[in-house]
């Protein structure tokens, strides 16, 4: 049985969300407000549509309309707590390329157009099936593309609402349905097509606020939705004397200890349906979502029982500091502290030497040659990064091993004296290398 997803749009349009792919009437200037709220409503994805180049402009500007959006696709794949799929302004290979690379999950082929059929196996065989999906608008063009769809496409989008028991005749992909307008009881009459895995447009985006709701409403009638499917249930925990499990909360890239908080039943159960952590207060004797006050929210990235099943850790994606003060963790407060040397973390040492050349820059000091990279420019940098990458090519030839690393750790450094002078953090790195 396929889980059954709420899915919002942003149609973007010169930097601002619109209303639809027809209707350019502003919703909404900044689209990652829209984001924000698609996350705190437990939506399970969200499209995105590049709507530049629509207005007949010439190559360049087109070109740079392109870029613009492409930047803010980027910043929304960022703040989405949720699979980003990337569809618009797709002519050829590379602008899957360019969807994929700016964060999105999976990117959208539009088969009502020639150019994007073309390159459907291209972009399958080097991507993957499970990275592409298609849009289309009538059964016809299913049909007539059914051998292509079902060997290089994982899923399905429906642009015309009308077309669902047609689609479930042609094939048996999973398929998304763009519905616009319809009333929210009726859903669920769509969500009883087997094939249909979710439904997406203005009838989600217009009624983000009732995903809880209608969630509810499908577990009610059977059906499947995105949640966290728990191997352990509550009473597989063993309790402290006040019937709750203490909760260590973690962030989930940095690993860094971020809090300690407590959960009873209904605070589990309800982390678990909404993927957002809920705690229960002590002091206020009441469930506690974090961040419903401050927007500090927490999302859950996995939940892991120690090996007593009496302490649970929670590893989280926080927004903006996890501590009441302000502070990013509310482990601050040093009791005591014995000399030691750490064992290195490798992105540790790129975040502090990164960090050294950051404030160079900010700060320039008398002498240093960090700032008399800045002082020559870009030019003088792309030199020297260039040389030290020739010196790799000559190191490796040397059968001293040593030799090889200097000269990388050499070209490291460069390189993130470029990555400080065009604002590029280690994060969007290591962020980018893992979407690939």
């Amino acid at each position: 049985m396929l889980k059954k997803k709420f899915v919002p749009c942003i149609y973007l349009y010169r930097g601002h969300a619109v209303r639809n792919l027809r209707d350019i009437s502003v919703v909404e200037t900044d689209p990652l407000r829209l984001v924000q709220l698609y996350n705190e409503n437990h939506a399970d994805g969200l499209i995105v549509f590049d709507m530049s180049g629509m207005d007949g402009e010439n190559e360049e500007d087109a070109d740079a309309a392109h870029e613009s959006a492409l930047d803010a696709l980027k910043e929304i794949c960022t703040l989405a707590e949720m699979d980003v799929m990337g569809a618009g302004n797709v002519k050829r290979m590379e602008d899957i390329k360019k969807l994929l690379y700016a964060g999105c999950r999976r990117a959208i082929l539009d088969f009502e157009q020639e150019s994007n059929i073309a390159i459907a196996e291209e972009v399958s065989l080097k991507f993957g099936r499970d990275k592409i999906l298609a849009s289309y608008e009538t059964a016809e063009t299913l049909s007539a593309h059914r051998d292509l769809l079902e060997q290089y496409v994982s899923e399905l989008i429906l642009m015309n609402p009308h077309q669902i028991r047609e689609t479930e005749q042609v094939t048996k992909l999973p398929f998304l349905v763009q519905i616009n307008q319809i009333a929210l009881n009726k859903l669920m009459e769509i969500f009883a097509y087997e094939q249909v895995s979710g439904v997406t447009g203005n009838t989600i985006n217009d009624n983000y606020s009732e995903i809880k709701t209608l969630k509810g409403l499908c577990r009610e009638n059977g059906m499947m939705v995105e949640n966290f499917e728990a191997a352990y249930q509550w009473e597989d925990f063993k309790k402290n004397s006040d019937g709750m499990v203490p909760v260590i909360v973690q962030d989930y890239r940095t690993l860094e200890v971020l809090m300690m908080a407590y959960m009873n039943e209904e605070a589990y159960v309800r982390t678990l349906q909404t993927g957002q952590m809920t705690y229960f207060s002590r002091s206020r004797g009441e469930l506690w979502l974090k961040g419903e006050t401050s927007g500090h929210f927490q999302y859950v990235k996995s939940l892991t029982g120690d090996c007593d099943m009496d302490t649970i850790l929670a590893k989280v994606s926080q927004v903006g500091a996890a501590c009441h003060t302000g502070a990013k963790s509310c482990f601050f407060n040093e009791i005591a502290k014995k000399e030691y040397e750490a064992a290195e973390n490798p992105l540790q040492v790129f975040e502090d030497v990164f960090n050294v050349i950051k404030d160079r820059k900010a700060h320039p000091k008398e002498g240093s040659y960090t700032n008399y990279l800045f002082e020559k420019g870009i030019d003088k940098i792309l030199k020297k990064l260039g040389e030290e990458a020739t010196e790799i090519v000559i190191a490796a030839k040397n059968p001293n091993a040593n030799e090889i690393k200097y000269e990388i750790s050499d070209f490291l450094y460069h390189m993130m004296v470029l990555m400080v002078e065009k604002d590029v953090t280690w994060e969007e790195i290591t962020t980018e290398l893992a979407n690939r």
